[in-house]
């Protein structure tokens, strides 16, 4: 009886000893020379403190402390392709088209039931010149109200019966990136993965001819019928779905660090955020310390 209670008093003070252990403290302090920096400078962040660990946010796209628990983001759709028309007389007969409700069953029947909205003022096309570049072309305006919008793209040729020959269309060229707020861009389709199909609705002898290279309309020569065809594209599915942006880990606790470099590349204003933590198995301490920069070209 007297050796159990000896181990009573000694395993009593081992939990009070071991209660009593902090946490320490995370303190960091972190200076520079300058707030204000040209692209491509090098700027150093002096460390004063020893935390156990130092996780770095630069405030650039993709580590922003601001976002390091976002989602969901307002993402966007843009595009753009290069164009070219032959055989004069040349004339604008080919019109961008887009769909929010477009139900993806190429046939003319359901091509016809669906919205299609005229966008051809926002582009440029040519006018006899190759490789004439549409610009970008925001699509913002025409994802409608679904929570993941599906949005197709399609070129519409019409040509009315004529004793000259028809235009000859070439898309050369087809890019639609997805685009962050901060705009990051994520490419959906290229000519080669634009999933293009094609429809006739008049004229079944001239029809839109697809390969991994460009979509050519050939028309055709003099005194053919009036023509109609629409080549489309696969959905382009505008996700909100955005991965949280990431800090960098500097420092753990098996390491010291005094100083940290990096180098902002691209001009604008990038607030800095430096996250020190300190973890023990009864409790953690951090702290985030801040600076915003100017950088000019």
């Amino acid at each position: 009886m007297k050796r159990y209670s000896l181990y009573i008093p000694m395993l009593a003070l081992l939990a009070v000893s071991c209660a009593k252990v902090k946490v320490p403290k995370a303190d960091l302090t972190v200076t520079t020379s300058s707030l204000t920096y040209k692209a491509g400078d090098t700027v150093t962040f002096q460390f004063a403190g020893n935390p156990d660990n130092i996780t770095f946010y630069s405030g650039e796209v993709g580590r922003n402390y601001d976002y390091r628990t976002r989602t969901k983001a307002d993402n966007s759709l843009q595009i753009d392709f290069k164009s070219f028309v032959s055989f004069s007389p040349i004339y604008q007969n080919l019109q961008l088209m887009v769909s929010n409700n477009f139900n993806g069953t190429v046939d003319a029947a359901n091509v016809s039931a669906a919205t299609w909205t005229d966008i051809s003022q926002l582009a440029t096309f040519s006018a006899g010149a190759d490789n004439v570049a549409s610009g970008v072309i925001d699509l913002r305006p025409y994802l409608g109200n679904a929570e993941t919008p599906n949005v197709y793209v399609a070129f519409r040729y019409t040509e009315p019966a004529r004793t000259t020959g028809q235009n000859r269309w070439v898309i050369r060229s087809f890019n639609a990136d997805l685009v962050t707020p901060e705009g990051q861009l994520t490419n959906l389709a290229q000519m080669a993965t634009g999933g293009w199909k094609s429809v006739d609705f008049k004229n079944p002898a001239a029809v839109w001819t697809i390969t991994s290279a460009q979509l050519l309309m050939y028309g055709g020569a003099g005194n053919v019928a009036e023509n109609e065809d629409w080549v489309i594209s696969k959905p382009l599915v505008v996700s909100k779905s955005i991965q949280p942006d990431a800090g960098l880990a500097l420092k753990n606790i098996s390491k010291t660090m005094s100083s940290y470099q990096h180098v902002y590349k691209t001009p604008g204003t990038y607030k800095a955020v430096f996250v020190s933590s300190a973890i023990r198995y009864n409790g953690e301490n951090s702290q985030t310390q801040e600076l915003t920069f100017t950088i000019t070209p």
